[in-house]
């Protein structure tokens, strides 16, 4: 008799949950291929040498923590080669990592990501618009951190919303350098002392730019470096899930009270812009097989040049036949021609383009079907 083998169970992701323990032991834990993004705020290994003081000879509230100190590069190259392997795993084949740090330890997290075999997609200047300045007034003072954007592997998919990105820009195209201000004001969390929660908390505007530009609502976002839980509260507010890991308990409990008085967006409020290249193809043909357009309708362009509607889907004009791109280019002497924008009906009086009935049939294509 034939036996079957039992299919193993699926390992169910702990999402929107803050975990306990060390980032690399956690993760090991988690199933191969199930997140789609992963935000790393890792330790900067700052090789701080003493107290910093400013020239009133006040202390500056620096870096100074156990978890950013490492005995050597060697080790801390080790902790990042180890973290690195275990992201990508867990990723998803269409996944994708941001890794932001200074300039203490960007650099060899970016040789790492490239020898684990992560392709990189940008590096991000993030300017900051109002920095801490220099005291000691020996270098320039640090008015930037670094933010590196890979794929899983070269060649590999990826979410990138280009259009949401060009809309948040006021319509121009995202640049890499992006000036946004530190944490201030009632963003920065404190503690029961009233000092700050946590030294490096970035600002909740940087992650809702990194969130829309690349993940969906209802994606996955891993956070191994969760601190007071940035990546967790954006993620909440845009829809999307997130999976937090941090070893301080005192970083946890914060995280876990500031996540949970966030009120998430309503569903409308988080649709965004798409590209036209990620909507459903609609063939102009179509317009005429559901008698949208009827075929010897004459359609008429900006500059008053006509064309009629043939039964095919193509149009008839003065010494041409051809697609609505076609005819539209030949008549502007152009090479090519968007012919859904460029040819107009007319309905009750007035000129209506064309895409206004492929946009009708997008609708019903995206819209729910009763059974």
């Amino acid at each position: 008799m034939a036996t079957k083998t039992a299919k193993p169970e699926a390992v169910s992701l702990p999402l929107n949950e803050i975990l306990a323990g060390d980032c690399i032991e956690v993760m090991r834990g988690l199933p191969a291929g199930s997140v789609d993004l992963i935000f790393a705020d890792p330790p900067y290994n700052l090789q701080l040498r003493g107290e910093l003081h400013r020239p009133d000879n006040s202390r500056v509230d620096a870096v100074d923590d156990h978890w950013d100190q490492f005995a050597s590069f060697a080790a801390y190259d080790r902790f990042t080669r180890d973290w690195l392997a275990e992201a990508q795993r867990i990723l998803k084949p269409n996944g994708a990592i941001w890794v932001i740090g200074s300039y203490h330890n960007i650099f060899r997290v970016g040789a790492a990501l490239q020898d684990q075999g992560f392709w990189i997609l940008n590096d991000v200047v993030w300017r900051k618009a109002n920095p801490m300045p220099n005291f000691r007034g020996k270098r320039l003072t640090n008015a930037h951190e670094t933010l590196i954007w890979a794929s899983r592997s070269e060649g590999a998919k990826y979410t990138f919303n280009y259009e949401a990105l060009k809309a948040l820009n006021e319509g121009v195209q995202m640049r890499s350098d992006w000036v946004l201000p530190i944490c201030t004001g009632s963003e920065r969390l404190k503690d029961a002392a009233g000092d700050k929660a946590h030294p490096t908390q970035k600002p909740e505007s940087l992650l809702h730019r990194v969130l829309v530009a690349t993940t969906n609502p209802g994606d996955v976002v891993l956070d191994p470096f969760f601190g007071t839980g940035t990546t967790g509260a954006v993620a909440r507010m845009l829809g999307r899930s997130f999976i937090g890991i941090e070893r301080e308990e005192g970083y946890r409990r914060i995280a876990a009270e500031r996540i949970a008085r966030v009120r998430p967006y309503d569903r409308s409020a988080l649709e965004i812009t798409t590209s036209k290249r990620a909507e459903p193809r609609v063939p102009f043909g179509t317009l005429v097989e559901r008698g949208m357009l009827r075929p010897g309708e004459v359609l008429v362009s900006p500059r008053g040049q006509t064309a009629k509607v043939r039964a095919d889907g193509t149009l008839a004009a003065d010494r041409m036949t051809g697609s609505i791109h076609q005819v539209g280019a030949h008549y502007e002497g152009a090479p090519s021609c968007n012919g859904w924008t460029y040819w107009h009906f007319k309905r009750e009086g007035k000129m209506v383009p064309i895409d206004l009935l492929r946009q009708q049939i997008r609708a019903e294509m995206d819209r729910p079907q009763a059974h």
